[in-house]
């Protein structure tokens, strides 16, 4: 089955009259937004190889129309005020203008639409909704909306998110990547509850606590040589506020008072300036090592390198990182949300977000484990690799499949 090119204007689907076809309908490349990527290429990927007799999948992805910025990649570099203003509004008018005229003239080529992130939702207005499928990772895009008062957003900004809001209620059916999410999405009236599914994420083949000799010698160009009394604490994902990184950074510098050689490694992208500022303050700047965002092999090497991977996110969809950190055999330390006790079960540890005290006492528990060599630390390991093998993009594509046949 084709993937469809991202270089050309008006992409055509495999036609094959024996077998539906499927449009993958992924983010804009040029977003960066690699989870989002993942769902698309890992649902595809399983679409193409594991169900090629029973349907032709494709990804529906244009490239970004450039009318205020140039094309070199944004990815790892400052940008000035005036320039983050440009790509926000080439991305606006992308997704509102370009992409929504682009999907109408595919109407005809799929028998089935599957958006894989709810915040394109203003899709919805071009495509046929009872033939199309859109996955919903969280709520966090509909806030200004649901919750006004802790969001408050401009005129502007709300209209946009209203459109999207609107199409996203029109799919068929709505898949959620956890029971959390499908709660909230419930209390919140937005769909029947009959048109909300729940498939979770899987974990790329990547994490594993299997050595990959080729991933662990690149990452020592970042980490530096292997050493077991090294203390790397590990963040992954985005510096959004939700994601709490002014608790991370308060959590990392109690804990250098008691692991003084401890090392913050954080994997996404560089510190806004109010969380350099604090750095700064706590005195951990030279003890933190800022990596972009890595090919899925550096990063389950970097996951396997870490001592402790810590997740004090306030809200999550899902909270991929717990599931692959334990799946390299990395103890995890979340937020008590009942979204990440979904997916670190038993496995994980958790402290409420704002109880410092708590989350240090926790790791130090975990590092102690680790340092003496005790059976609880391996234990841990162990548990951890056991609760993430419960998460497969095989079984996720198998689900999606059993839904698209169900509306077809």
């Amino acid at each position: 089955m084709t993937v469809v090119p991202e270089a050309i204007s008006r992409p055509v689907a495999v036609r094959n009259d024996h077998l539906p076809r499927i449009a993958v309908i992924g983010d804009l490349l040029e977003e960066n937004w690699p989870s989002m990527d993942l769902v698309a290429e890992m649902l595809l990927q399983h679409l193409q190889t594991d169900f090629s007799e029973v349907l032709s999948a494709s990804l529906i992805r244009p490239p970004m129309r450039r009318r205020l910025t140039n094309h070199r990649s944004e990815a790892g570099h400052q940008r000035s005020d005036l320039s983050v203003k440009f790509y926000n509004a080439d991305r606006v008018l992308n997704r509102f203008w370009d992409y929504p005229r682009f999907v109408k003239r595919l109407k005809s080529e799929f028998d089935l639409f599957h958006v894989v992130d709810h915040s394109y939702g203003q899709l919805l207005h071009e495509l046929p909704p009872a033939q199309t499928v859109v996955t919903c990772h969280d709520l966090d895009t509909f806030k200004s909306l649901l919750n006004p008062t802790q969001e408050s957003r401009s005129i502007f900004f709300r209209k946009m998110m209203s459109r999207t809001l609107s199409g996203f209620r029109q799919a068929a059916r709505v898949t959620c990547d956890s029971v959390a999410t499908r709660d909230e999405l419930l209390a919140h009236n937005l769909v029947a509850p009959e048109r909300a599914v729940v498939v979770p994420n899987g974990v790329h083949p990547s994490c594993s606590p299997n050595a990959d000799p080729v991933a662990d010698a690149e990452t020592k160009r970042w980490l530096g040589e292997p050493d077991p009394r090294a203390v790397d604490i590990l963040h992954v994902g985005s510096t959004i506020p939700r994601k709490r990184i002014d608790v991370l950074l308060r959590i990392f510098a109690d804990l250098r008072k008691e692991f003084p050689a401890a090392r913050l490694v954080r994997v996404g992208g560089p510190f806004s300036p109010d969380q350099k500022k604090l750095a700064d303050e706590l005195e951990i700047s030279g003890a933190t090592l800022v990596l972009p965002h890595l090919d899925r092999n550096l990063l389950a090497a970097v996951y396997r390198r870490a001592a402790v991977v810590l997740v004090p996110s306030e809200r999550e969809g899902f909270g991929l990182p717990v599931a692959e950190a334990m799946a390299c055999g990395t103890p995890v330390v979340a937020s008590d949300l009942p979204v990440l006790r979904e997916v670190g079960g038993e496995a994980a540890l958790y402290c409420s977000v704002d109880d410092i005290s708590s989350w240090t006492k926790t790791v130090f528990q975990l590092l102690r484990q680790r340092e003496t060599g005790s059976q609880a630390w391996n234990d841990r390991r162990q548990a951890s690799i056991c609760q993430a093998s419960k998460f497969s993009w095989a079984e996720y594509a198998k689900k999606m499949v059993a839904l698209y046949q169900e509306l077809l």
